[in-house]
């Protein structure tokens, strides 16, 4: 296991930092105008992602990206150190087509997509033309149990037909989001109701503009501003050709668990990014404003507030990269149980470094006059989205247990019995 990045990826590393420091941050006043106008801000994004695709920092995210794709391939230890990069401002990774849910979508298309499903939809993504969305989560059940679902998807002879309802689908309302891929259960009782509970799932192809498909409402995230969305959509009757079915009937479950293993990365090294950058404001706050007659850096609390960040960030970053690393060493499901870990501890860690930052700023750390307040509700938030803290720390404990069943009796001879007599 080896952190130390060869100075072609080091040279990486540094271009896209200094992308996002001559191009990216001094549009950052630009993109929020636009987003305070609740118009998406394409006219920021385009010119600075047409540079990007010029520049070759372009589909950075996918390990598996042919030789004829667009963009750069990366493992996904090469890319974390990326996505912290980005992630330092909320929409860059747009910029350079690594945002979600595109990057989980792209993998899902990429693995089992048919040759007329890759044309019609995996080389317009990849080629930044449109955007997606992913379709699972539901109101009216825990969908954190994803065999929990309810949206009904049902053959009728050469067609499927999709009924449902879902909720909080990030990209939904993007501008240029084109395709839905849905996860329903297959007919009224499955497609095969002598199925278990994880081989009823089949995965849909559908265009946002078919018939029947409604986007009901652009569902604000802690009351932020909603503009690429997290849609509530209601499918009635929606009908696209079997052709559209990605994959094969009752492989949708499997399917949902591959995509996310690498998105979780994604989202953890952005936040990793975030904390640093509010870690940075803090230090540079501490150091500028008194009180009572002293330097708010002086004060002991402040002081081992700045320490726990940095040893806590620092704690997650290597967490997540051996995370990543053992991926590309072993596979994404060989990797689950680290990536439950990292999900659970950067959402933590990005609400506690946060909340510092914000205290230390005072009532202007709740304003919209620096992006602290936004990037606090994006970690509470990431401790609900991609499963709750409480799923992935289930699955950390399984595995746990699992090995205590295998030693068992091993840790007898530490006991130390009391004497007798």
């Amino acid at each position: 296991m080896d952190f130390d990045f060869s100075p072609d990826k080091l040279a990486l590393q540094e271009r896209v930092r200094d992308f996002m420091q001559r191009l990216v941050l001094p549009s950052n006043r630009d993109w929020h105008r636009y987003a305070d106008e609740g118009v998406y801000p394409l006219d920021v994004i385009d010119p600075i992602a047409a540079q990007a695709k010029a520049a070759g920092l372009w589909n950075l995210f996918l390990p598996a990206l042919r030789d004829d794709e667009p963009g750069t391939r990366l493992a996904n230890l090469d890319y974390a150190p990326l996505a912290e990069i980005m992630g330092r401002i909320p929409w860059a990774s747009e910029v350079f087509n690594c945002s979600a849910p595109d990057t989980g979508n792209i993998e899902l298309l990429h693995r089992f997509a048919s040759p007329a499903q890759s044309a019609r939809w995996l080389r317009p993504l990849l080629e930044g033309e449109i955007r997606s969305c992913f379709a699972m989560s539901e109101p009216d059940v825990a969908s954190s149990d994803a065999t929990n679902l309810r949206t009904r998807i049902a053959r009728d002879g050469g067609d499927y037909v999709v009924n449902g309802r879902k909720w909080f689908i990030t990209g939904a309302a993007h501008p240029r989001c084109e395709l839905a891929i849905v996860m329903g259960v297959g007919g009224d009782d499955g497609a095969n109701p002598s199925a278990d509970a994880h081989h009823r799932h089949s995965m849909l192809l559908v265009p946002m503009n078919t018939p029947g498909l409604e986007v009901v409402r652009n569902i604000p995230v802690v009351q932020h501003r909603a503009i690429e969305g997290h849609c509530e959509i209601v499918f009635r009757n929606v009908r696209v050709p079997a052709a559209n079915l990605l994959g094969e009937e009752g492989a949708g479950f499997a399917m949902a668990q591959a995509r996310l293993g690498p998105g979780r990365v994604h989202h953890c090294m952005r936040s990793i990014g975030q904390c640093e950058l509010a870690l940075e404001l803090l230090c540079d706050r501490a150091l500028e404003r008194k009180a009572f007659g002293a330097a708010l850096s002086g004060f002991a609390n402040l002081r081992e507030w700045i320490a726990e960040s940095r040893i806590e960030i620092d704690q997650a970053r290597l967490l997540v990269l051996h995370a990543a690393w053992r991926m590309d060493r072993d596979g994404n499901a060989a990797a689950r149980t680290e990536v439950s870990a990292i999900k659970v501890v950067a959402a933590r860690l990005q609400t506690r470094v946060l909340d510092r930052a914000m205290q230390v700023f005072g009532a202007m750390g709740l304003s919209g006059d620096t992006p602290l307040a936004y990037l606090w509700t994006w970690g509470r938030a990431m401790r609900l989205l991609d499963g709750p803290d409480e799923v992935h720390l289930g699955v950390v404990a399984r595995r746990e247990l699992a090995r205590a069943r295998e030693r068992r009796g091993v840790t007898a001879d530490y006991l130390v019995p009391p004497r007798r007599g």
